[in-house]
């Protein structure tokens, strides 16, 4: 057993977290617990940039992925669930002996876990939303605003999500935070250092790559399923932009140029979000993405038994 409870990996979009999550658990014989808001979607996966091929070992094993494909599409997730979920799995591997791997890029997630975060499950309230029924994106933007200051801006990204802002924020604003506990947990966290530049490249490269395979099909599937456009637009980023071009809102090229423009300003909202998780008291050890997997995994490995070594040497 090592000293931190949890090893947390983080970073922008195609910065190859996954491949270095994966190799990193293969180490130490566990598993990886995603902290991904729509991994947990099932046939939702080159628009969600799953790579499940990453799980596979170069011998044909498979290291255990956690937290992906649990919900229909169409569901709203959330951090509530996101928390209860992480909880039972980070339990059972625990009780195994293990240390598991935290790896995703949906910094609430993580957050919500490293600084235990103890939230309640807000209900739907049916007659708030009423109220804001045929309110433009602005006007519920401006709402929002009067509850808290928008640090995140995926919170007003589409109409539904505004709306289930300003219903959080209500409902705390009215009733006591009566908050379950939530275990400390001493992670190592270590985040993947890509250049602007480099990250920009792969980004690109990378939806072009999506879009061969096959992304615009996979939208078309889950829109003949008889899944709500409006729900696929919630998701935002791939789901957003390529159901708006399957239902003829904007051309192709409209959709890929406006497609590549939103990943980008995504993954600096993700670095922006890191940036503010330092500054909230989380450290984080940066490592350069350029070197090699394996590499990388040694120096987290002695990170880990550096903290391991000096316990030892304290008691």
């Amino acid at each position: 057993m090592y000293a931190y409870d949890l090893v947390t990996l983080v970073g922008p979009t195609a910065c190859g977290k996954t491949s270095l999550a994966v190799a990193l658990a293969d180490r130490l014989d566990t598993g990886v617990i995603s902290a991904d808001s729509r991994q947990v979607y099932r046939r939702m996966d080159l628009g969600t940039g799953k790579d499940m091929a990453d799980y596979m070992l170069p011998d044909g094993r498979r290291v255990e992925a956690y937290l992906i494909d649990i919900c229909e599409p169409g569901y709203k997730y959330n951090v509530y669930e996101f928390q209860r979920d992480f909880l039972k799995v980070y339990a059972d591997l625990k009780r195994r002996g293990q240390t598991p791997v935290l790896c995703g890029g949906t910094g609430m997630y993580v957050e919500a876990v490293l600084r235990g975060y103890r939230l309640v499950q807000v209900p739907v309230n049916e007659p708030l939303r009423r109220e804001l029924e045929g309110k433009s994106l602005e006007e519920l933007t401006l709402i929002l605003k009067r509850y808290k200051t928008l640090h995140n801006t995926t919170d007003v990204d589409t109409v539904k999500r505004a709306v289930r802002g300003i219903e959080i924020e209500t409902y705390y604003a009215t009733h006591p935070r009566e908050e379950e506990e939530f275990p400390h947990i001493d992670s190592l966290v270590v985040g993947i250092d890509i250049p602007r530049e480099v990250r920009r490249e792969r980004i690109s490269e990378r939806l072009r790559q999506r879009l061969d395979d096959g992304m615009v099909d996979e939208v078309r599937r889950l829109l003949d399923e008889g899944i709500p456009p409006e729900d696929l637009i919630y998701y935002g980023l791939e789901y957003k932009y390529l159901t708006k071009y399957l239902l003829g809102q904007m051309t192709y090229d409209e959709m890929t140029s406006g497609l590549e423009t939103a990943i980008h300003q995504f993954a600096k909202r993700q670095m922006t979000w890191y940036r503010g998780m330092e500054h909230r008291g989380i450290h984080i050890r940066w490592i350069d993405y350029a070197l090699p997997t394996e590499e990388k995994v040694s120096r987290i490995m002695e990170w880990l038994e550096t903290k391991k070594q000096q316990e030892i040497y304290e008691q």
